[in-house]
This record gives C-alpha cells, structure tokens and sequence, in this order.
C-alpha cells in the first residue's frame, strides 16, 4: 500500500490541544532555551485578544439588528446565575479558610499598582468605562464599553437601517466569525508555545513556597467548577449536568488556562455555543457579558488571599464580617476584569474591613503575583467555562419551557456538534 493511501484517524481540536501540550511541556524540559518556540504562544494569544472586541462589536450589533425581538427573560436568568455562582464561590473559599486556615511569609515591600479604595470606585470605574468613546473600547478591550455601544446600535439598526445595511452586517459578522474559527484552529500550536513558555521558565518550583496557599486556591475552584456549579445546573435542568459540564471544561477551559485571559477566550466560547445549537442572538451578548462579570475564580482568590492576610496578621473576624467579605468578594470581583492587574489589586480592599494595613495588603498582592502562574490559569479557566455553562444552561431551561428537547448529550433528541 502506498503512503498516499494510508488513512490517518481525524483528531478532534481539544485531542490536538492535549498533544500541544505534551509535546509544549515536553519541549520545556529538554530545550528550555529554544525562546523561540514560546512566540508561538504570544501570536496565538495575540490573535485572538486582537480579534474578540471587534468580534463582540459586530455579532451584538448585526444579531440586534436582525433579532425578532427585544431582550427576554433569559438574559435576565444568565445574570442571575453569574451573581449566584460568584457569591456562593466566595462562600466555599470562606468555609476552605475555616476548615484550613493559611499563614504565609509575608518580606519586603509588594512593587504594584495603585489598588481601589472601595467597592464604589470600581462601581465608578465600570460604569463610567460603558460610556468610553466606542473606538478607544474596542483598542483597549474595554468589553462594558463594547457591549453598551454594540447595543444601542444594534437596536437602532433594526429600527432605521436598510435591509440591505442589515444584510451588509449579517455578512460582516460571518467574515469575522470565519476568521475567528481559522485563529481557534492553530489553538494546537498556541497551547505548545504557551506550556513550554511557562515550563521553561518556572518549572515545578512554584509550588514549593507556596504550595498550602496554592492548594487551598485551587481546591476552592475544583470544588465550585466540578461540585457547586453542576449542582446548580441541576437545581435548573434537573438533568444530569456533568455532560455539558464536562463539555465546556473540555473545550473552553483548557484554552482559557494557558492563554490566562477571559477576553481571548470569548471567541472560543461563542464557538462552543454554537456547537451546543444556542441562539446567536442570545449567546453574542451572554458571553462577553460573563467575561465581565462572572468571576467566580476572582471572588475565591479576594476571599482566600484577605482571610490569609488576616491569619498571618493574628486579626480576628465576627460571623457578621466574614459574610459581609463573601458579599464584597462578589461585588468586588465582578469589577475585577475592569482593574489593571485584576483579581488581586482587589485585595487590600478586602483587608480593609479587618483593619489590615496597605503595607500588609500589598506584601499579599505580591505574593499572589509570585503564585499568579498557576492561580490566574486555573481562575481563568474556571470563570471563561462558566460563562458558556451558564449561557447553555439558561438556553436550555427556555427549551424546556417552550417544550423544545434537550440535545442528545443530556438525553434528548435535538442534535449539535459533535
């Protein structure tokens, strides 16, 4: 038989995404030299930080113009949802914390940007950034901006626009889309430049300073992406949530861990969805929506670094005011996305409730930059996975109130792609 005819198997994209990264980590460990091969990472995560805001921009503004209709209760439950799972996060942090409570080492001064003073100025800070000149928000990434914009445009563009200006749009977010689909492909590539770039220069050691704060870290965001948020997908669907759990996790998650950024993870996403057969016009504002709120990897890392601070500091805490941290670590967090250095720029904040003084505060903050390699991934990954989980699972609670049937994979009979 010839080479010409031999039949190679087809390999799925998160198959190739695992065989980038055995080959990226294998590739760290025995040339960890080669730099080269790490720009492989920064294209791809480039490509794809570059591509989503005019993505969002265009799908909100051409879906809104085409749409039937106005915002429905779905948008209303998707929100619902992002809050929930962020506060009950910061819950399963606060009760990690009692059951293993975390003292670290805390030297030297913490090098580190100005953090906000309270939950008002990151209020202000969001709101005000929604009103941003609309071009600047897209250069900048600002996704509030982007939404508010795309939105009011795309619902006077359904009212004043042509039906060939509608048309022009249509085809416009299709060319985008396309060009979205041909980024995700070298997803491969990227993940292998991305996973030697993070072998070759810390390997293993960052786990040996800081490996009981890291533990605690990571096991509160294990617990709420494979316990807490299946439980509420079941509470809704009453169906068995681990397929499409495991789904997002399995296509969302792992790019979202490596390129560390909700924002160029918001094009991966919207392919899922529409893998998953959900309403474009639905899930182009839900998703880039959850990337700025849904923060329940944020809401853990506020609420597990302040009460280690706290620890560490020998301060003691009411009832009262560890519940009151759980409700600021939500509001907190859900403006984390719009904070130079996110999550943990929000923690002297926090500390401020128990007293705890900047100079502390931001010793932490280092130490959360020291550990960020494997506490930013695993945040990421779990609030990018949320957000299509969510979305998914308040489409298909509208399916199942108009009588359409589930997909397959959750027992039903309505196909998607494989």
């Amino acid at each position: 038989m010839s080479f010409a005819k031999l039949k190679f198997p087809r390999l799925s994209l998160a198959q190739r995404i695992i065989i980038g990264l055995v080959v990226g980590t294998l590739l760290g460990l025995l040339v960890p030299g080669a730099t080269w091969i790490g720009i492989l990472g920064s294209l791809f995560v480039g490509g794809l930080k570059a591509i989503a805001p005019a993505l969002v921009f265009v799908l909100v503004i051409a879906s809104l113009s085409r749409s039937g209709g106005g915002f429905d209760r779905r948008f209303g439950f998707v929100i619902f949802e992002y809050l929930l799972s962020t506060f009950l996060a910061a819950l399963v942090a606060l009760v990690a914390c009692f059951i293993f409570p975390v003292r670290i080492t805390l030297e030297g001064n913490a090098v580190a940007e100005k953090a906000p003073s309270g939950v008002w100025e990151v209020l202000e800070g969001q709101l005000l950034g929604m009103v941003s000149n609309p071009m600047q928000a897209i250069a900048d990434a600002n996704y509030m901006a982007i939404l508010f914009w795309a939105i009011v445009i795309g619902v006077l563009a359904k009212k004043f626009a042509s039906e060939q200006t509608k048309t022009m749009l249509g085809e416009l977010s299709d060319i985008v889309t396309q060009v979205v689909a041909w980024i995700i492909s070298l997803a491969p590539f990227g993940i292998l430049g991305l996973v030697f770039s993070s072998v070759s220069t810390s390997g293993m050691a960052i786990f040996a300073d800081y490996g009981k704060l890291l533990l605690v870290l990571v096991g509160c965001m294990l617990v709420t992406s494979l316990i807490l948020n299946p439980l509420l997908v079941f509470v809704i669907l009453r169906r068995n949530p681990y397929p499409l759990v495991f789904r997002c996790l399995r296509e969302s998650a792992i790019t979202a861990f490596f390129t560390r950024s909700s924002a160029a993870n918001i094009p991966v996403n919207m392919r899922l969805c529409e893998r998953l057969g959900l309403d474009k016009d639905f899930y182009s504002v839900s998703i880039p929506l959850g990337a700025t709120i849904n923060m329940d990897g944020a809401a853990v890392t506020i609420t597990v670094m302040t009460l280690a601070a706290a620890y560490t500091t020998g301060v003691k805490m009411s009832p009262g005011q560890a519940l009151l941290l759980s409700v600021l670590g939500t509001v907190a967090a859900c403006g984390a996305s719009g904070v130079a250095g996110g999550s943990l720029l929000l923690i002297p904040m926090a500390c401020s409730l128990f007293g705890i003084s900047q100079d502390v505060a931001m010793q932490v903050v280092g130490v959360g930059f020291i550990i960020g390699v494997v506490q930013d991934s695993v945040e990421t990954a779990l609030n990018s996975s949320g957000d299509a989980l969510f979305t998914a699972t308040a489409e298909y609670a509208h399916w199942r109130k108009i009588g359409k049937s589930f997909p397959k994979f959750l027992g039903g009979t309505t196909e998607t792609q494989l």
